[in-house]
Formats: structure tokens, sequence, C-alpha cells
């Protein structure tokens, strides 16, 4: 593996990672509503499991596994995306402002996800 690919590598999972911790944070701010908590459950999983898929990505044993792992963490990012839509932020500009900087962000990592499977495949 070459310093590029490690450095791709470890920034992708470093992204990944702090994108799921701020979407916990996020979720500390929002009203605590039935659908709130219960849309919210979802969206933690689906957030965390993004990096939790690349990282097996990395650690696959085939490209084809590679391939396989990486198109997990674009369709979780994708489901991510869904999960920030149905969260209510009851027209608190604060939190629709985190939610769109949330909403902006999984949407760039399901491009850069989106890229590495075709260079890969």
């Amino acid at each position: 593996m070459n310093d590029e690919r490690e450095t791709v590598i470890y920034d992708l999972e470093e992204r990944t990672l702090k994108f799921a911790k701020r979407v916990r944070m996020f979720m500390k701010k929002l009203p605590k509503t039935i659908t709130n908590i219960e849309d919210g459950k979802q969206l933690i999983r689906a957030s965390g499991s993004i990096g939790a898929n690349y990282i097996e990505a990395n650690e696959s044993l085939s490209k084809k596994d590679f391939v396989y792992r990486v198109k997990i963490c674009k369709k979780e990012a994708k489901e991510t995306r869904y999960w920030l839509n149905l969260i209510i932020v009851n027209n608190n500009n604060t939190l629709e402002e985190e939610r769109e900087y949330l909403i902006k962000e999984v949407f760039e990592l399901e491009k850069i996800l989106a890229s590495i499977i075709r260079k890969v495949e």
C-alpha cells in the first residue's frame, strides 16, 4: 500500500468517526419527542455504521470484499441522510443549520465512497 492510499484511508476513517460523533452531539440537543427518539436511534446506528464498515473494508481480504463493504458504507450514508431529513427541529434555526451541515457532510461522504467504488471496480 502506498503512502497516498494510507493517507486517504486514515483521513476517511477519521472523517467518518468525527461525523458519527457530531451526529451524536446533534441528537443530544434535539427536542425529546417520540419520533425524534425512534428516528434518532436509526440515525445513530446508520451514522456509526459508515465508519465501522469502512474500517472493515480496509481489513478486507480481497478486492471483491473491499468493494462490497464500501458499497455497504455508501448505503449506510444514504440511510443516514434519510433519517437526518426526518428529524424534527421545531423551527430552531441553530438545529436546522446543524442538520443542514450534517446532510451536506454525509452527501459528501456518499460521493467519496462512490468514487472509491468506481476506481476499484
